[in-house]
């Protein structure tokens, strides 16, 4: 199992940054299968790991890539260098395919994250249908309902106004805006385009569970085929570390 820290200048940040990296390719593929890639995106207050089991990297012969995404929410912030949606979509996307020639289809490329990371890993593939052909959020932070109509000076137990501006945009807009995950399937089913196949999961103690809830019915009414499952857990290691194993199976099984 190689493991691999990639430093490199990031035009999307504007400075340079890292990216870390799981490759199966110092064992025998005994599955014959081609190698595929999942991007793995952290969680607020984390940090680029991945929390894909190494029996399953080499079993399903994947490369693991995991950004640094701070605790930009894996969006485009108002300042300059804070491009993070794009660092993912396309920057990284674009530099493992010309380094490693890995991720070139959207069949062959897909992205899964924990609680940030899993609103990141739905937003991003829903913006960029074209590059992840699957999607899955953990425990998926998916708070714009939440947010929404913030004003200065307001704050929740998580960060304050100023953040949360910096990093969804206007907040009296935020829901229509395209940093909704709701607004780019609405976008994307008025288009006819092909969504990206979805699964959720979600601890049914976690605090954000009526927000996955929440989500999965809008997914329901908007007739989007997804795989969604709750169970006893909170907001921990404990429950992705059982979930992580499921969302490859899903991803790579078939």
């Amino acid at each position: 199992m190689a493991k691999l820290k990639i430093d490199l200048h990031l035009n999307s940040l504007q400075r340079q940054g890292s990216f870390e990296m799981i490759l199966p390719n110092d064992m025998p593929n005994e599955s014959g299968r081609p190698l595929k890639t999942v991007f793995h995106l952290h969680g607020y207050t984390g940090k680029a790991e991945s929390w894909v089991p190494e029996e399953l990297v080499a079993k399903y012969n994947i490369a693991v890539v995991s950004p640094n995404g701070e605790n930009s929410f894996y969006l485009n912030g108002l300042s300059s260098g804070h491009n993070f949606a794009s660092l993912v979509g396309e920057e990284l996307v674009d530099y493992v395919r010309k380094t490693f020639g890995i991720a070139q289809r959207p069949e062959d490329t897909y992205i899964m994250g924990i609680s940030m990371g899993g609103f990141g890993a739905l937003r991003t593939a829903l913006a960029y249908p074209e590059v992840f052909g699957k999607a899955a959020g953990m425990s998926a932070a998916l708070i714009v309902h939440d947010i929404a109509h913030m004003k200065e000076g307001d704050s929740n137990p998580m960060a304050n106004y100023a953040y949360y501006r910096e990093c969804f945009g206007d907040l009296e807009t935020v829901e229509e805006s395209r940093n909704n995950p709701e607004t780019l399937v609405k976008e994307l089913k008025a288009a006819g385009k092909k969504l990206p196949e979805i699964y959720m999961c979600c601890g049914t103690e976690d605090f954000l569970i009526e927000n996955n809830r929440a989500f999965h019915r809008f997914l329901q009414e908007q007739d989007v085929p997804h795989q969604y499952f709750e169970s006893p857990g909170i907001h921990d290691g404990k429950f992705w570390t059982e979930y992580a194993p499921k969302v490859i199976e899903w991803m790579f099984g078939e």
